[in-house]
């Protein structure tokens, strides 16, 4: 094989590698850069939506919407019938009673008020199966509303306690959660709604909230569900005692409730 020029000064050969070396591929720099944004942008827009959906104030957004939607639905279905048409005859048992108790934790989520309820499950299921029944109820419906709360509202809304009596209602709930929410089921007049989602905006734990919701609930849940039960007869001491049973938690968590608001206003 020739070189590029013969030693004679005669006519110029190629060679196969000064053939390869004119086939050069045209510089990619340009054509990446073009396309470049074309690709990036649906990736940033995706990006940014997901921002904005991921942001305090979208979830807190999405919280509000499905609380809206859950009342709006207690207004259409109406589940307070089940004080006079009674519950579905295909079903009885610890079976009924699991259903009930899953209805009446979505309930209290809806903000269906929990002494209706009560009185629904004692008329419904007797003392025994209907306390049971409640209570299960109750610590499901706190524990729904206090992960929503926790999850969707807990970012928006912790930038917003700056007043004195906020911070330090804030402060006992986190410091004191187990204490604060015992006496917060055991005062009636604590809305149970209002209970959950302040605990949920604080930092207290899962298990304190869960563990005071059960046990403070024993007592008001129980004779509201011995005074569903025994409506029938309200002269029956074990109505008379269900009422009193009601009245007594009130007094003891209004005492409860008075020493807080003075230790909180103290501070």
């Amino acid at each position: 094989m020739l070189d590029a020029t013969t030693r004679s000064g005669g006519t110029a050969t190629a060679t196969p590698r000064a053939i390869a070396t004119e086939l050069v591929v045209p510089p990619l720099a340009p054509v990446i850069a073009s396309v470049a944004p074309a690709v990036a942008a649906p990736g940033g827009l995706a990006a940014r939506c997901a921002r904005v959906l991921r942001s305090p104030w979208s979830r807190f957004a999405l919280l509000v919407t499905l609380l809206a939607a859950a009342a709006s639905s207690v207004l259409l279905f109406e589940p307070q019938r089940l004080l006079a048409d009674g519950w579905p005859p295909q079903l009885g048992g610890v079976a009924a009673a699991a259903v009930f108790a899953v209805a009446y934790g979505l309930c209290t989520v809806a903000f269906v008020p929990r002494p209706l309820l009560n009185l629904a499950a004692g008329a419904l299921f007797g003392s025994q199966w209907g306390i049971a029944a409640a209570l299960a109820g109750t610590v499901l419906g706190a524990g729904i509303a206090f992960g929503l709360g926790r999850v969707l509202g807990q970012d928006a809304l912790r930038p917003l306690l700056r007043g004195r009596l906020l911070k330090a209602a804030d402060g006992q709930l986190s410091r004191h959660g187990m204490r604060s929410m015992l006496a917060a089921r055991l005062f009636p007049g604590v809305p149970f709604w209002a209970a959950n989602y302040c605990a949920a905006v604080s930092r207290m734990g899962w298990l304190s909230f869960l563990v005071a919701t059960a046990l403070g609930s024993v007592p008001n849940t129980a004779a509201y569900v011995v005074a569903g039960a025994r409506a029938s007869s309200p002269t029956s001491p074990a109505f008379l005692i269900a009422m009193a049973c009601i009245a007594l938690p009130a007094l003891a968590g209004a005492v409860v409730a008075w020493r807080k608001r003075h230790h909180l206003r103290r501070r």
